[in-house]
């Protein structure tokens, strides 16, 4: 059993990462980990974890707007992540949640932000879910 239905994978995977992306692009001089820390730990990540639609079909958008306005998160001054790398921790981060089957907010302890990072290079060219069943469940 995963963390929510098969049917909502492809949009979180997706729309996360575009949702790292859009706060790294967007945010050139605010610090893109100390975002994706705070999101991965909020109520709007684990709306997502128990499957509730509105928020699991958000657009990236959509979701920057809510994350803010719910969880009250201020983006903090420092270095944005540059290339490809924030999309791809975002997907990375969704789809291993809920290949795991496990909340959100314990996917940063066990595959900390600095590890990912990292492992991007050696990772990031693989299919998802191999580069989540390479780095497997820690």
């Amino acid at each position: 059993m995963q963390a929510y239905a098969i049917d909502y994978l492809n949009d979180v995977v997706e729309n996360q990462g575009k949702l790292f992306d859009l706060v790294a692009q967007s945010y050139p001089d605010k610090d893109t980990k100390d975002f994706i820390r705070a999101y991965m730990l909020s109520k709007t990540r684990k709306s997502i974890d128990e499957a509730q639609a509105y928020v699991n079909t958000m657009d990236a958008e959509s979701l920057w707007e809510y994350f803010q306005a719910n969880d009250k998160y201020e983006l903090k001054s420092g270095k944005a992540m540059e290339g490809f790398m924030p999309d791809w921790l975002g997907e990375f981060y969704a789809y291993y949640q809920w290949y795991y089957n496990i909340p959100s907010a314990e996917v940063l302890q066990k595959i900390p932000i600095d590890f990912l990072i990292k492992a991007y290079s050696g990772l990031h060219d693989l299919e998802l879910e191999l580069a989540v069943q390479k780095v497997g469940e820690s």
